[in-house]
């Protein structure tokens, strides 16, 4: 990955884990002073709970550019964005594009610039489900096959990278991220009690999430989880925090009231932290709650069949339970009976990897 001149780097975020990605890297960039860079934010998220509050929580500097872009469906959405990068691109030609993670932002940023001829590096490369019907499969296989400089978060990634036939050069783990932003907010994370304000002690609760088509959109599918959500909360209450899609679906299904569940909208980054960091459990399909409970060593009940984030289950809290509460339970029994694995350390998730992501860059951009 080679370019010219004294152009700035583009940072291309614009949903809620792109921002959580990007804040250490724009740092460890601005520590080391060797490469200029704006933050581009495509507005693919763009009330303060889902993006404008993380310039704040993590201290990153107001986007440089706003693409304004809104929701939309997957295609309407990166349609909007590919179009308005492009024309950013021509008329103000970085000197590379640095995307994260496999949210639109990143396809379509990815795309755009590989047309452009701009070289383009991916944070969070080589990440696999296995399982193209997932948005998010699709768009890190392209994002991968577009980039020059693949940078990785875990062993997995590196391996997939080599078996779809991308040169070692290319290719670096990194480490993850998203590590270093929550050992950045530990100390604010520290000061937080939010189960306070529902009655609950710390490690006297769980914590849910729930967002992906999989588990919300099937009304029968929603209903058997909401009814082992209601179970489990006989002897563990759970706080849900409810994805708006996941309330939609609630709602049709007059599930908004649904037994010992207390039921609350999405919050913020800080209190994500706080409430995962105090749970006895966390059930979730997140890919980044996986990765924040692994490194809180809290027991991760993941409601999925697959995850691109196997060291969260190799070395971390994570195990996979699906949406069949057979296996929901018996992984919550062993959680309430103390029989649960411990996590052990991940390599590189060290609160250091934002600083490799930077040398990386630096080597990859300084070298003629």
């Amino acid at each position: 990955m080679t370019t010219t001149g004294v152009r700035p780097l583009y940072l291309v975020a614009g949903a809620r884990p792109n921002f959580v990605k990007l804040a250490p890297v724009a740092k460890a960039l601005k520590s080391q002073g060797d490469l200029t860079f704006e933050i581009v934010h495509t507005g693919q998220h763009y009330d303060a709970a889902l993006s404008g509050s993380f310039f704040d929580v993590l201290d990153i500097e107001p986007p440089d550019i706003n693409l304004g872009v809104g929701s939309g469906t997957h295609g309407s959405q990166t349609g909007l964005i590919l179009e308005r990068f492009e024309r950013l691109l021509l008329e103000r030609p970085p000197s590379a594009v640095v995307v994260f993670g496999d949210v639109n932002s990143a396809l379509a940023g990815a795309l755009a610039a590989a047309k452009a001829n701009v070289p383009v590096a991916h944070v969070e490369a080589g990440l696999r489900s296995f399982d193209r019907r997932m948005p998010e499969e699709v768009n890190r296989i392209v994002v991968d096959s577009i980039s020059d400089l693949l940078l990785a978060s875990e062993p997995s990634g590196v391996q997939n990278l080599r078996n779809e036939g991308r040169p070692d050069e290319a290719v670096r783990n990194v480490g993850n991220v998203m590590i270093d932003s929550l050992r950045a907010v530990e100390p604010a994370v520290a000061l937080l009690r939010p189960w306070e304000q529902y009655g609950y002690a710390p490690h006297g609760y769980g914590f849910v999430t729930m967002h992906r088509p999989s588990n919300v959109d099937d009304p029968k599918t929603l209903r058997r989880l909401v009814e082992c959500l209601e179970c489990i909360s006989r002897e563990t209450p759970l706080i849900f925090s409810v994805h708006p899609r996941t309330r939609k679906h609630l709602q049709a299904l007059g599930l908004t009231h649904a037994g010992g569940l207390r039921l609350c909208g999405p919050v913020n980054y800080l209190e994500s932290i706080a409430l995962q960091r105090s749970a006895a459990v966390v059930l979730t399909d997140s890919g980044g709650i996986q990765e924040e409970a692994s490194c809180l060593d809290v027991p991760c009940l993941t409601l999925r069949w697959n995850t691109e984030r196997p060291v969260t289950v190799e070395l971390g809290s994570s195990t996979l339970v699906g949406n069949d509460p057979d296996r929901i339970l018996a992984a919550y029994a062993a959680v309430r009976e103390g029989r649960y694995k411990r996590a052990r350390p991940i390599p590189r998730w060290d609160g250091r990897a934002a600083f490799r992501v930077a040398d990386a860059l630096t080597q990859s951009l300084c070298v003629r």
